[in-house]
């Protein structure tokens, strides 16, 4: 299935879903709240549809799970071998912020692991993508574009800019460096960071849903890093009866 899955369309799909995203953006936007009190606007609907539509015309056997649709229960979706993971707008709180810092994202999960990702930042214009066996790109250039060759002089760490539990500070603060840089971002690109290199290690020990990280974490994987269960040195898993990720380490 896989080697029939072109790239080059979906990074097409995400540019469209961000020229959308984009209209909304630049002028003003109601923003509504979900049950569980998470932020929902206009744009992360209309980039639902616009992907979900699209993905349906080209892959029309490839069930789709995103954040905006009704999740299918894990006794039918236990047995998906394909199916796409998407988040219309990651970083929906830094929407509203407007500090740029929000993503498309639309995964190809295998099983329980994911083998196809593309994380498009429209109000930056950056374009990360990756394909299993065919490594990560950022605009086209291969990653990693930097690598840290004295990780125990210093240690550059992105945290959340909206989410930075107690935990991860602590977790930060045991880290065994000379020196530790601590930098904040918004959304999926902070596993991007890991996977280009400007970042060495993404530590998460808060709440985040799967299709929060599998296209990003694609990413990271093709480009010779992992995204680990934090405590173990297991990657994480995808299509889980709970589609809450564990805390997990990126490095």
């Amino acid at each position: 299935m896989l080697e029939k899955i072109n790239i080059e369309d979906i990074k097409k799909l995400a540019l469209e879903a961000g020229e959308a995203i984009l209209k909304i953006y630049k002028k003003d936007f109601n923003v509504d709240y979900k049950d569980d009190k998470s932020p929902l606007t206009e744009a992360d609907l209309k980039s639902n549809e616009i992907i979900c539509s699209k993905l349906n015309e080209l892959y029309p056997n490839i069930p789709i799970m995103s954040e905006e649709n009704k999740q299918v229960e894990y006794v039918l979706r236990k047995n998906w071998e394909y199916y796409w993971c998407v988040d219309p707008i990651d970083g929906t709180k830094e929407f509203i912020k407007k500090n740029d810092e929000f993503t498309v994202n639309i995964a190809l999960i295998h099983h329980d692991t994911p083998v196809l990702g593309v994380v498009y930042a429209p109000a930056l214009g950056d374009m990360y993508s990756a394909k299993s066996e065919y490594g990560s790109f950022k605009n086209g250039k291969k990653l990693p574009l930097y690598v840290n060759n004295k990780a125990n002089e210093k240690l550059t760490v992105v945290a959340s800019k909206s989410h930075l539990s107690n935990e991860t500070k602590d977790f930060i603060n045991s880290l065994d460096a000379k020196e530790i840089e601590q930098v904040s971002k918004g959304s999926s690109l902070k596993l991007c960071m890991v996977a280009e290199g400007i970042a060495d290690i993404y530590p998460r020990l808060a709440p985040t849903m799967e299709w929060d990280t599998a296209a990003a974490d694609a990413i990271v994987r093709e480009a010779g890093k992992m995204t680990y269960q934090f405590g173990l040195n297991q990657p994480i898993v995808y299509n889980k009866e709970s589609l809450l990720n564990p805390w997990f380490i990126v490095q």
